[in-house]
């Protein structure tokens, strides 16, 4: 074993603990065992980030205009940051490395900085502000994905190309609503970690490249320690830093599927909870139709819990089993 690297290692040192680590990854790799200790590395890095690093977080101001939202009032809030720098960390340490794949990374680290900054503000930010950050990250995603991949498409085991203008406009479009449904869906404790899971988890079955598998694993345990502090009644809240990264991560990995329209299936709820309310808002902006979905109230989750009196881990399970059954019908289809 080589002495811990200080400022007087040598080089030839510094390249046999290099080599011992390389050794160290083949012999994980060719006995099977890498796979468990990526599991247990993410998830443990995640668990006690999680649990050590909350209370330096800032604290959740409670959102008079949702249901429950007082209940979210002094609880940590933005622990996006800690799972998004864990599963990066666990990303580029387990998964076979790329210059698509780091640059996908950045990108999903620069969405949960844009998130954090927004938990951490004492104003929200406004939303052409949020509007002008999404258009960049968004756009880096397209323009990473384009230069590294073809622009052909399967749709039900039919492969379609699509002239590379109208593909940068599909993929903007993707990545755009991917980003701001999750974060809509992120208003019930253990909802936005649950139904996400649910749709990598389907993205995983359905086969996806190597790299991305990987690391869609790592975010499934960075997900399920989050979830062990945010299950009802939640300990801490993920915000924006959290939901956003996330919805980067969901349009990524339906990118690299080559299967991208299976994200209606697999995010089927995401989309609809989330979805309907950019949809009433947008008409009652923009197209002036002031009692559009007048008695829905959105997102949908408040409204099963407001409206019909459904209870939060009710919610959570049944938008779950929802997603599963769509995303599993539609795994068979294809």
């Amino acid at each position: 074993m080589h002495k811990w690297i200080d400022v007087h290692t040598s080089a030839a040192e510094i390249k046999m603990i290099g080599i011992d680590i390389f050794m160290l990854y083949s012999i994980l790799s060719k006995g099977g065992l890498l796979s468990p200790v990526t599991y247990a590395v993410s998830f443990l890095m995640a668990f006690f980030a999680i649990k050590y690093f909350m209370k330096l977080l800032p604290k959740d101001q409670g959102r008079k205009f949702a249901v429950n939202g007082a209940l979210s009032e002094g609880k940590p809030r933005g622990a996006g940051i800690i799972m998004t720098t864990v599963f990066v960390l666990c990303s580029a340490l387990f998964a076979p490395f790329s210059l698509e794949t780091a640059l996908y990374m950045v990108l999903i680290y620069a969405a949960m900085l844009t998130g954090y900054f927004d938990d951490a503000a004492e104003n929200p930010w406004g939303e052409l502000k949020k509007g002008l950050l999404d258009l960049v990250i968004t756009a880096g995603v397209t323009a990473n994905f384009m230069v590294h991949n073809s622009t052909d498409i399967r749709i039900f085991h039919t492969t379609i190309h699509i002239p590379a203008v109208i593909f940068a406009i599909l993929c903007m479009i993707l990545v755009w609503a991917s980003i701001n449904v999750t974060n809509c869906c992120d208003g019930v404790d253990g909802m936005c970690g649950t139904l996400s899971g649910v749709t990598i988890t389907l993205f995983i079955l359905h086969g996806l490249p190597a790299s991305m598998k990987i690391s869609s694993y790592v975010m499934l345990m960075v997900l399920a320690a989050y979830l062990w502090f945010n299950c009802s009644p939640s300990k801490i809240l993920m915000g924006d830093a959290g939901s956003r990264s996330i919805g980067v991560f969901l349009a990524v990995i339906s990118l690299k599927s080559a299967d991208p329209l299976l994200f209606i299936f697999f995010a089927s709820v995401i989309i609809v909870d989330g979805g309907l309310g950019l949809l009433k808002l947008s008409c009652r902006r923009f197209l002036g139709m002031k009692n559009f979905m007048e008695k829905v109230r959105t997102p949908i989750h408040d409204h099963w819990r407001k409206n019909l009196g459904v209870g939060d881990t009710q919610v959570v399970v049944r938008f779950a089993l929802i997603q599963l059954v769509i995303g599993l019908i539609a795994l068979r289809l294809v």
